[in-house]
């Protein structure tokens, strides 16, 4: 356990980006198998569902702790973070466990879901006992379902690259998919020659750069396939040995989800990988993401949704064709193959290929995309068409330009503190637009400004709060801020009557007063002008 645990401070206390490689590989070059397994299985963002609630967790610290009820909000409240308030409140009587990952998390942290309260109670006192105040930590972070470490999937397939020899590529797509965190999968994955492979895996995403505004730079616009950018769901539809697989980029499975695919996929070619997007899409075209969010996350779709919201699977690109990968070959003839394909289904298959745009200069291209939101698209995508498809985001292969974002001005009119290092600043923050006289919240936000601005606004905040409810501060509303978000739809579940998507702050308009801010009718007739027929 102080083995994980110096690796989880190592990998926190810097931002460089070869440090954390460096401290993973030493990790993996290491640890037992079992251990490299759950390292792996906590570093690539997966975690246990929270074992035992908070509130029992804060009365037993809290109770073991001999501290009250009221200093206990009060330190967790500047600290920001319950793992941390824990770790730091219950007296250090140990210098370190020396005891494994894999023991811990089999014996001591699994068990707790089938504990009573009584013994569950005893059995944390007792953990926080025998671990140091940091081990305590990242012991606390498993329990609660909060392990997050600022790692991207991408350094760990790096570190694990280094450390075995096998390609990054060959990693990642080991990666993929279902798996157990168990000794032999950590040494399937770093063995040379892994032998035989699980055929429902999908291939690592690869995944486009925003484009920095200036496309002609990117030279002659024939050397670029260029595609709608679809706002759905990206997947990855399999169909190999007599089996059909359709995984989403979080790597979910989802064909249960979307019974109106299972047909379709099953009537692929054996050995067939399509990537592409999922979309809610009726006889009138593509239906906006606010229609499929009524689909996801429902494991059993009633035949009134079904038939409200019927998806398709638009396929963009052929990454295994009769078993083969394709993936090093040029766009140009991964799309061909893929047109050939569908074109081969049956004329009323859920599955199609994702429609091309022809054009030919960037300034026609930029009057095509002005046209996004009446097509219900976020914008273009880019692809070269000599490119391979690579595994993650890689520079010049693809680019999406999106559409330029709605924005509006809006008033500060609640603030939180935030989380981890923020945990002592107020950076969460509640915005309000005119609705007659009164002020009315429609959106939160969380990123934008700078870390001045935010020490700034932290200010503000402390010394203008009108009231307290909970964690919450109600401030006066003086400040404006430009708001960007990427769409707006009607809400019955919000007292403003709509709810944006991506809300974030896009600067701070200091020039403004607040009366001068935006009205709630100004941001509807935002969503009715991008809607309305004949635009």
């Amino acid at each position: 356990m102080n083995e994980f645990a110096q690796l989880y401070r190592a990998l926190d206390e810097t931002t460089k980006t070869s440090r954390k490689i460096t401290a993973m590989r030493e990790y993996f070059s290491t640890c037992t198998a079992s251990d490299g397994a759950w390292a792996i299985y906590f570093l690539s963002g997966r975690r246990f569902k929270r074992l035992i609630s908070t509130g029992r967790l804060r009365e037993w610290c809290a109770s073991a702790s001999q501290v009250p009820d009221w200093m206990f909000d009060e330190c967790y409240g500047a600290v920001g973070d319950l793992a941390e308030t824990m770790a730091l409140l219950m007296p250090e009587e140990s210098t370190g466990s020396t005891t494994s990952l894999t023991d811990w998390i089999e014996n001591r942290i699994r068990p707790l879901s089938q504990m009573s309260d009584a013994d569950c109670r005893e059995a944390m006192i007792t953990a926080w006992g025998d671990l140091s105040a940091y081990e305590r930590f990242v012991f606390n972070k498993l329990v609660t379902g909060g392990f997050r470490v600022g790692v991207a999937q991408q350094m760990v397939i790096r570190a694990l690259a280094e450390t075995s020899g096998v390609d990054a590529a060959v990693i990642a797509h080991r990666l993929m998919g279902t798996w157990e965190p168990v000794p032999d999968f950590f040494t399937w994955l770093l063995a040379p020659d892994s032998g035989e492979s699980d055929s429902s895996k999908p291939y690592p995403f690869c995944l486009a750069h925003p484009t920095d505004g200036d496309e002609a730079t990117l030279g002659n616009i024939d050397d670029w396939i260029v595609e709608w950018k679809w706002d759905g769901i990206r997947g990855q539809v399999i169909r190999r040995g007599g089996q059909s697989f359709v995984w989403s980029r979080g790597e979910e499975p989802m064909l249960e989800r979307f019974p109106e695919l299972v047909q379709p996929v099953a009537a692929l070619p054996d050995g067939t990988v399509l990537d592409g997007e999922i979309l809610g899409w009726n006889e009138g075209g593509v239906l906006p993401f606010s229609e499929m969010q009524r689909r996801i996350g429902r494991k059993t779709i009633g035949k009134k949704l079904l038939a409200e919201v019927p998806v398709r699977f638009v396929a963009f690109d052929l990454l295994e064709e009769n078993g083969q990968d394709l993936r090093k070959l040029p766009l140009s003839e991964r799309r061909q193959r893929l047109d050939a394909m569908i074109a081969a289904q049956p004329s009323n298959s859920s599955i199609m290929a994702s429609p091309l745009i022809e054009s030919d200069s960037w300034e026609d291209l930029r009057r095509i995309r002005e046209s996004s939101r009446e097509t219900k698209v976020e914008g273009l995508m880019l692809k070269r068409a000599s490119s391979e498809y690579g595994v993650g985001r890689v520079t010049g292969l693809w680019w999406k330009w999106k559409i330029e974002p709605y924005t509006c001005d809006a008033v500060l009119v609640y603030a939180q503190r935030g989380n981890g290092r923020r945990a002592s600043l107020y950076t969460d923050y509640t915005f309000a637009a005119w609705d007659g006289g009164s002020l009315v919240p429609f959106a939160k936000a969380y990123s934008g400004l700078t870390d001045a601005e935010i020490r700034e606004v932290d200010r503000y905040i402390r010394e203008h709060t009108l009231e307290k409810f909970g964690p919450v501060r109600a401030v006066t509303a003086e400040l404006v801020f430009e708001l960007a978000f990427e769409d707006i739809q009607v809400s019955k579940r919000h007292k403003s009557g709509i709810a944006v998507r991506f809300p974030r702050i896009a600067r701070w308009r200091r020039d403004k007063k607040p009366e001068q801010a935006d009205s709630l009718e100004t941001i509807r007739g935002m969503m009715r002008k991008a809607t309305s027929p004949g635009r």
